[in-house]
C-alpha cells in the first residue's frame, strides 16, 4: 500500500511543477494570471500595502479560479516570487456528445479527444447540447492549466451549406 502513496505523490509533484513558472508577486497585474492555494486562478484586483518599519511591501491578490469560479485571496511580498500557470487556449471541432455528459472533439490533427466532459455552466451546456442536436458545426473553446482541461466558450461555424 504504501508503494502507491508514494507513486501518487510525486506524479502529483511533477505534474504541478510544470506547469507554472515564477513571477515576481509586484510585476503580476490585474487579468493576470496566479496560482492561488494550488488553483489557477485569473486575478481581478491587486492591492499594494507600503513597506513597513521591518519589511517588505506586500501584494494582495484576488483570484477567480478559472475552472470553478471560486474566489481566493492571497497576501505575498512584492518582491518574492509567485507561481504563475501556463494557461493555453486550444479550439477544436464539436463531432459528438455522448449520453453520459463527454463530448467528442476534433483535434488539427485529425485525431479525437474524447476525454472532455460537458462543462458545469448551465447556459454553455444547453448552448452546445441544442447547437449539437440542430446539426450546427461548432468550435469549442478549452482552456487547460496545470493539468486540468475545461470547456470555456462555444461559436457555430457561419458560411456552410
Amino acid at each position: 500500500m504504501s508503494d502507491s502513496e508514494e507513486h501518487h505523490f510525486e506524479s502529483k509533484a511533477d505534474a504541478g511543477a510544470s506547469k507554472t513558472y515564477p513571477q515576481q508577486a509586484g510585476t503580476i497585474r490585474k487579468n493576470g494570471y496566479i496560482v492561488i492555494k494550488n488553483r489557477p486562478c485569473k486575478v481581478v484586483e491587486v492591492s499594494t500595502s507600503k513597506t513597513g518599519k521591518h519589511g517588505h511591501a506586500k501584494c494582495h491578490f484576488v483570484g477567480i479560479d478559472i475552472f470553478n469560479g471560486k474566489k481566493l485571496e492571497d497576501i505575498v511580498p512584492s518582491s518574492h516570487n509567485c507561481d504563475v500557470p501556463h494557461v493555453e487556449r486550444t479550439e477544436y471541432q464539436l463531432i459528438d456528445v455522448s449520453e453520459d455528459g463527454f463530448v467528442s472533439l476534433l483535434t488539427e490533427s485529425g485525431n479525437t479527444k474524447d476525454d472532455l466532459r460537458l462543462p458545469t455552466d448551465d447556459a454553455l451546456q444547453a448552448q452546445i447540447k441544442n447547437g449539437y442536436e440542430e446539426g450546427k458545426d461548432l468550435i469549442l473553446s478549452v482552456m487547460s492549466a496545470m493539468g486540468e482541461e475545461q470547456i470555456c466558450a462555444v461559436k457555430e461555424i457561419m458560411g456552410k451549406n
